[in-house]
Parts: structure tokens; sequence; C-alpha cells
């Protein structure tokens, strides 16, 4: 990935009420709650599928974010806050991504799931090496639009993710993760060198 710098994304914007939310990201909230309500209740598809499900249902919808939700950043990438479970199991951000800006290398502390909205991404992927007490390069691979992923927490799933800076535009995508809303941006990335 060729990029400017590795950035660090604004802090997130306080979550959009529920008046101003699209009823694409109300059914998106509705459908995560649904997958957390079928993991307690028995053998179903798993709720990382249900999660990826939703996420691509969500992202088909063109009226998923306004246009302040598509704002970037020039300096950072930038994280809007779309909307905070009310019993702290999960928040969903959109990402805006201007071309050179990327994620540092990180792993997960919780599960998380994503979808690339606008734009082609480009994800690095690494494993960790306990020797080392690094992550080691493993692949590249483009996320281009409608691109869906979705990861479990640990050290299992460790990238990259960052609009390359030769990129012809600004990239966006939909995240969603299972922390509370004030907990993006300290509870989610388990940043590592690589």
């Amino acid at each position: 990935m060729q990029l400017e710098h590795v950035s660090r994304p604004t802090r997130p914007l306080p979550p959009a009420s529920h008046a101003s939310r699209s009823a694409a990201l109300e059914q998106l909230c509705r459908e995560i709650d649904a997958a957390f309500a079928a993991a307690d209740t028995g053998p179903h598809a798993s709720f990382g599928e249900r999660v990826r499900l939703a996420l691509q249902r969500a992202i088909a919808d063109p009226a998923l974010l306004r246009l302040d939700q598509r704002i970037g950043n020039p300096l950072n990438y930038c994280r809007h806050l779309l909307a905070a479970d009310p019993l702290n199991r999960y928040a969903i951000v959109a990402l805006v991504w201007e071309p050179g800006q990327a994620s540092p290398v990180h792993g997960h502390r919780t599960w998380c799931g994503y979808a690339v909205i606008d734009g082609t991404l480009e994800e690095t992927l690494y494993r960790w090496d306990a020797l080392e007490h690094r992550a080691i390069e493993t692949r590249r691979h483009p996320r281009a639009r409608g691109a869906v992923s979705y990861v479990d927490a640990g050290r299992g799933a460790i990238h990259q993710l960052g609009n390359p800076a030769d990129a012809a535009a600004r990239a966006v995508s939909l995240h969603v993760y299972g922390v509370a809303g004030e907990q993006i941006a300290t509870h989610v990335n388990d940043l590592l060198a690589a």
C-alpha cells in the first residue's frame, strides 16, 4: 500500500439521533439486535454471519449515510458515530478515508465487521509472531465497494486498512464494533508493531 502516512482517526462525533437516522441504519440496528437475540437462543446462523449479512444489506441502500456523514478530514481518517446501542453491546461508525490515509497495524479487542460503501480500500493482512513480538505481513488485497468482512477479537485477524495514496477519490466504509459508543477510540484496536 502506497501511503503518505499512517493516520490517527479523529474522535468520533456524537451519534445521530433516532429521528435523523436513515431507514437502512435503523434496519441495521434491528438486525444486529436480532443477531444478539439469536445467539442467546440456540443454534442458528453464526453471530458473525448475521452481522456480515446485515452489513451487506445496509450498504446496498444509497440513502444509508447523509452527506455530513461522508465528510473527511485532510489530516486523518475520520470517524462518524452513527449509532450506539443503548445496552452498550455495539456501536456503528462510518469511516471516511482520503487518499493516502490508513489505520495503524492492529488486531481487535472486540468483534467487528466492516463493509466498503464507496471507493476501494487496500487491506494488508498480518500474522502475529510471538517470538519476535511483532506482526508479519502475509498479503495485501483490494477491498472494493461492496466488500464485507467480520472478525472475532484477538490477534488472529491483524490488519491495516487504508485508501492508497494514488486513489482518485476518498473511500467510505461502515464499521460495527462490539463496544459502547464512547469506547470506539479506546477499546477497539490493539495497536501492534510490524
